[in-house]
């Protein structure tokens, strides 16, 4: 049996595509699961157009995919903070933070299963721990959870959005107010499915910016902005699709951005700097920064340079 429980970016989704996004099963293998009543939400039967909502807890009987032979692996982890309730992990660039078709190794997950002694079971053994996550090519900080108390706890503060998650970007173009706020709803591109996009039918979406430094040439036409973003939702590929949407993309973003960039197949200079939460257990108020990596640092350095 599986359990995962309905994270905020696909809340309010139709039940089979939400459990199809949150799991490795195709659509049509959910359908059927759901159609074979081997799937309930909270302990009821329901309907594939049933739509979920954050919090919820899906049961579902299916085996799991070959591919998924999720091992633990000595790979170097940055844990920046780690108690019996919750770890805050540093996550490089370039690493998948869980397994799935094609990334069955070197993920994040396999790091946790070598280096933490437990891990919750919430979101099943494809994402063990896992309450929220960052992009392959995103560096920096997200929160792990150890236990499913500590894990429901976390998941419910990302629901009424208490967290602090505040990100650093780089990217193209010189934005001239000093901070803004971009309200933009959030969905699939209905003409590429590996995108998301400002679409009418989106999900809510809100990113607060405030720009740090402008560098307004010597790299590039239009020169690049250094900016610090807060979410204030979590939805896929958020920051990406709103900068790119005010015609700032994230530098080096392969899906939204430019062919031409900071530098050729670096990923988005987007790092998430600072993580706070309300420490399950305690309710002490913690929060973490990291700073960027060296790539990221050394690239505003050259921009600096020329100015």
């Amino acid at each position: 049996m599986e359990i995962i429980v309905v994270n905020e970016e696909n809340n309010m989704q139709r039940l089979d595509k939400a459990l199809a996004t949150m799991t490795d099963f195709s659509r049509t293998l959910i359908g059927s699961l759901i159609d074979s009543q081997k799937v309930t939400v909270n302990g009821q039967l329901k309907k594939a157009k049933y739509k979920v909502k954050t919090g919820d807890t899906i049961e579902f009987e299916a085996a799991e995919p070959e591919v998924l032979d999720i091992v633990a692996e000595n790979i170097p982890l940055d844990i920046v903070y780690e108690d019996d309730d919750v770890a805050v992990i540093n996550k490089p660039q370039g690493m998948v933070v869980h397994p799935s078709n094609g990334h069955s190794s070197g993920t994040l997950v396999n790091a946790l299963m070598y280096h933490l002694e437990n891990l919750s079971a919430i979101n099943g053994t494809i994402r063990p721990g896992i309450v929220h996550r960052i992009d392959k090519d995103t560096s920096g900080l997200l929160m792990v959870a150890k236990n499913n108390k500590a894990h429901e706890a976390l998941a419910a503060q990302l629901k009424e959005k208490k967290n602090k998650r505040r990100y650093l970007a780089i990217v193209h173009g010189i934005i001239e107010k000093d901070r803004g706020i971009i309200e933009a709803p959030i969905g699939r591109n209905p003409k590429d499915r590996l995108k998301q996009a400002v679409v009418a039918d989106g999900r809510p979406a809100v990113t607060r910016f405030e720009v740090l430094e402008r560098f307004p040439s010597g790299h590039g036409s239009g020169g690049f902005t250094l900016i610090a973003c807060q979410l204030e939702t979590g939805r896929t590929h958020q920051i990406r699709v709103h900068m790119a949407y005010i015609k700032h993309p994230v530098a080096g973003d392969p899906l939204y951005g430019p062919v031409k960039t900071l530098v050729p197949n670096a990923g988005q200079f987007l790092h998430a700097e600072t993580l706070g939460f309300t420490h399950p257990s305690t309710n002490e108020e913690l929060e973490f920064s990291a700073p960027a990596p060296k790539l990221f640092l050394d690239k505003l350095d050259s921009l600096r340079s020329a100015k």
